[in-house]
């Protein structure tokens, strides 16, 4: 569903509907759950239990599904948090596996009423631009399985060209 739809409905359906993404064939194929969300889209826990679909070749959580319980959260808090009046997209994204992920896994993402307000004065300062994010994937021990750093673009729309049909002239 377009994100132009998604944000003029109530804030409960589109909580209702950011937990949903569950059922996206990635996530649904990787067993990926979206645990919590926010009322005002600041905060997301997902996580992942290992499952027999989700091992990889030595028994423990494949690195792509590790990597995609974290792929667009920061993305999607920015844009429910600054406004239609912003583009924002997931510009990069890096892996470091610290140890074997066993059992059920999880990752945290939080935005900060600071950080929104000042990405939004930076974006509105300048053409665009670039925030990093880090994310712990977090095991049942309070280990850290993996750090995914993430590079967020953001910058203002540009203003549209008029739509007014241009006058008939008369020759």
């Amino acid at each position: 569903m377009a994100a132009h739809l998604i944000r003029k409905m109530p804030a409960p359906v589109q909580r209702w509907l950011f937990k949903q993404i569950r059922f996206w064939p990635p996530y649904w194929g990787a067993g990926i759950r979206i645990d919590d969300v926010a009322a005002d889209f600041r905060y997301i826990r997902s996580s992942m239990k290992l499952r027999w679909f989700n091992r990889n070749y030595v028994g423990t959580h494949f690195g792509g599904s590790i990597y995609s319980m974290t792929d667009p959260f920061y993305m999607l808090m920015y844009m429910q948090n600054l406004g239609p009046d912003f583009i924002v997209w997931d510009l990069a994204a890096s892996v470091r596996f610290k140890k074997p992920g066993r059992g059920r896994i999880k990752a945290e993402f939080t935005l900060t009423a600071a950080e929104i307000e000042a990405a939004r004065a930076q974006a509105l300062a300048h053409e665009k631009i670039v925030l990093r994010k880090k994310v712990l994937v977090i095991d049942e021990e309070g280990d850290t399985v993996a750090i995914v750093r993430k590079a967020i673009y953001i910058r203002k729309k540009r203003p549209a060209l008029s739509s007014t049909p241009l006058k008939d002239q008369k020759n």
